[in-house]
């Protein structure tokens, strides 16, 4: 396995073992902001979300991406962007398969929020991490470097 190879699985494995806790930050935050707490659900899910973003961007900048060394507000004010985008893709998953396609069924609404919409937000999440937030220098685009396509894949 080439040197390049090695580095994009190592980068990937990093983002998601780094996105599996800030999911897990986050549903147990809003879990205990909603129960015990007593929490509104949109208070109890704003707070959670602002919590695991920030989780996420701690391990993916102390991390995945230590060797980039981000610094100031406007890396995570980007990344919490891209994390936003990828909220608004799993409400919009949701919305079409809802109201648009009339699937209400608990199930339904889990497969394309937390299923279908998760995945999807996910793959914009890393691109934007990887393209706006923890830019490798040289690197020209997310997917090219030196006229090479895949420039994590070899």
């Amino acid at each position: 396995m080439s040197t390049r190879a090695w580095a994009g699985r190592r980068e990937l494995l990093g983002f998601a073992v780094v996105g599996l806790l800030a999911y897990a930050v986050d549903l147990t935050l809003f879990t205990y902001l909603r129960g015990p707490a007593g929490l509104a659900p949109l208070s109890a899910k704003a707070l959670s979300f602002v919590a695991g973003c920030s989780v996420a961007y701690a391990g993916n900048a102390l991390g995945t991406y230590r060797h980039l060394r981000p610094t100031g507000l406007r890396p995570y004010a980007v990344f919490f962007a891209v994390n936003a985008a990828g909220a608004l893709v799993q409400l919009l998953c949701l919305t079409v398969s809802h109201y648009g396609l009339g699937f209400t069924s608990q199930r339904a609404d889990t497969v394309s929020g937390a299923g279908i919409g998760m995945a999807l937000a996910t793959v914009l999440r890393f691109w934007g991490t990887r393209t706006w937030v923890f830019r490798h220098q040289g690197r020209v685009g997310s997917w090219t470097s030196e006229g090479r396509v895949g420039s994590w894949t070899g």
